[in-house]
């Protein structure tokens, strides 16, 4: 996320000056939410479909090559903990060009991130509601939640908590509730469920590796944002200490509401049972009979679309208004309003989200694979950047320099070339089959005009404004 080369007094948090009031609960509650999404809530029933039960395998694979990418990210962060965090490494150690297409394709991924989470908001809305079209709810969420980043940033922070505090309190309270119900039939009669849905339909690989590999994308965009971790810590003001015990934390993240969640569902429900209408945890309730928890769990996985939408139009206002304060977007993107919030740049972007209702409108049943695959293209081109960047900051070090580097890669260089390999291999998995295909498209097409725009307006990091006269 490209930034000015100056840091304003009092600011404490990535961008430039704005009126920030987040708190350290909102930072790190926010932060514990991040990587709790539409996700797992609603990509999960898809990536079952084409996995069963070994999706935990899927997840936990996916789940190491972003801990090698967020060590990667760590390693540079706690060198130089500079504002900006990934796309300012990428301008740093890969070019100016570099910079400028990963902050304006960050900017693009959450635009078509919060696309997925409206989605969601209608998908999960018409489990009470079936009869009213999806694009309403899709409007009504896009509109409520860009009403709150328009007020202050302290409204945000504060919707940003609590949503996140219902996201977190459920999943485990589900995962221990679950395990009850496993282990000693907790409202199931007393009878215990034992875990041999895990194998008794299929096996525990029902459709072999193959099966595995085709979620291998869905998988990608439930860990999509967990690089936020990596971009709030690495403006702490004790980088040493805080961003290798939040980069440790995520692991045990993945292992709880990822694979815990799925080991409770899967246990419970038999996979070819998880249909794609709604969530897979409103209809693991509803198995077990309990009407008014699955009312309750689907009003929950709403509240964590809200919030994943909330935070996605945060982030593309703040993007925006990044870029615009480096001279990479129009100059009016950079200005703030008196409550200290980047209100053209919030305009533009809930302005672009209504493309969002328009694709709920005209094509309801695809609009959710399309947007994810497309999404997950730009979080790999992300995820890409901070390894390549890190691995041309290593080769910038002598080898004094790098022996002193207080938090480092494991097993480098081996490590980073790996997950360089995975995200490749995911890339090529979405060209293989049809329904992620279109992201080949759109996410190449959109870096391809990026690069032409920035050699034709001369957006380089030195330039500080763009006229607003000649607009």
């Amino acid at each position: 996320m490209p930034v000015g080369n100056h840091q304003p007094h009092g600011e404490t948090v990535q961008g430039g000056p704005l009126k920030r009031e987040l708190g350290e609960r909102h930072i790190r509650l926010m932060a514990l939410g991040a990587c709790i999404g539409v996700g797992l809530f609603l990509g999960s029933a898809k990536a079952i479909e084409m996995a069963g039960p070994a999706i935990m395998l899927s997840y936990i694979i996916g789940g190491l090559a972003i801990l090698v990418i967020m060590r990667a990210l760590g390693e540079m962060a706690v060198h130089n903990p500079v504002a900006g965090s990934f796309s300012r490494y990428a301008q740093d150690y890969l070019g100016p060009l570099a910079g400028f297409l990963t902050g304006w394709n960050y900017w693009f991924l959450w635009l078509v991130t919060c696309v997925a989470e409206i989605t969601a908001v209608a998908v999960y809305m018409g489990v009470w509601f079936p009869d009213v079209p999806r694009w309403i709810w899709a409007l009504a969420a896009l509109i409520s939640m860009g009403s709150i980043n328009l007020i202050a940033v302290k409204a945000f922070g504060e919707f940003e908590f609590w949503f996140a505090l219902i996201k977190i309190v459920t999943i485990i309270a589900m995962v221990l509730g679950g395990i009850g119900i496993i282990a000693f039939g907790f409202g199931n009669d007393g009878v215990a469920l034992g875990i041999s849905n895990l194998w008794a339909h299929g096996g525990f690989l029902p459709n072999g590796m193959q099966g595995v590999l085709m979620s291998l994308q869905m998988v990608m965009f439930a860990y999509l944002g967990v690089e936020m971790i990596g971009l709030t810590a690495g403006e702490a003001k004790n980088p040493q200490k805080t961003i290798p015990s939040a980069i440790g934390s995520v692991f045990w993240r993945i292992l709880l509401f990822y694979v815990g969640a799925l080991f409770v569902i899967l246990s419970i429900y038999p996979w070819n049972e998880i249909g794609t209408q709604g969530s897979p945890f409103v209809m693991t309730f509803e198995r077990l009979g309990i009407k008014t928890a699955a009312g309750i769990i689907n009003f929950v996985v709403i509240t964590a679309a809200l919030s994943s939408c909330n935070g996605g139009i945060f982030s593309t206002g703040r993007m925006l208004y990044s870029l615009a304060q480096n001279g990479q977007a129009p100059a009016n993107f950079g200005t703030t309003s008196k409550n200290g919030v980047p209100r053209q740049a919030l305009l533009l972007s809930i302005a672009v989200l209504l493309l969002g209702v328009v694709l709920n409108y005209m094509a309801p049943e695809k609009v959710f694979v399309w947007v994810t695959a497309i999404a997950t293209f730009g979080a790999i081109w992300t995820w890409l950047m901070i390894l390549l960047a890190q691995l041309q900051f290593r080769k910038s070090l002598s080898p004094q320099q790098a022996a002193d580097l207080k938090y480092r890669m494991w097993l480098y260089p081996y490590s980073s070339f790996a997950a360089l390999g995975f995200l490749l291999m995911v890339v090529g998995l979405m060209a293989y089959f049809e329904e992620t295909r279109i992201a080949l498209f759109v996410g190449p097409g959109f870096l391809i005009l990026l690069t032409v725009l920035y050699y034709m307006f001369r957006l380089h990091p030195t330039t500080l404004k763009m006229s607003n006269s000649k607009r």
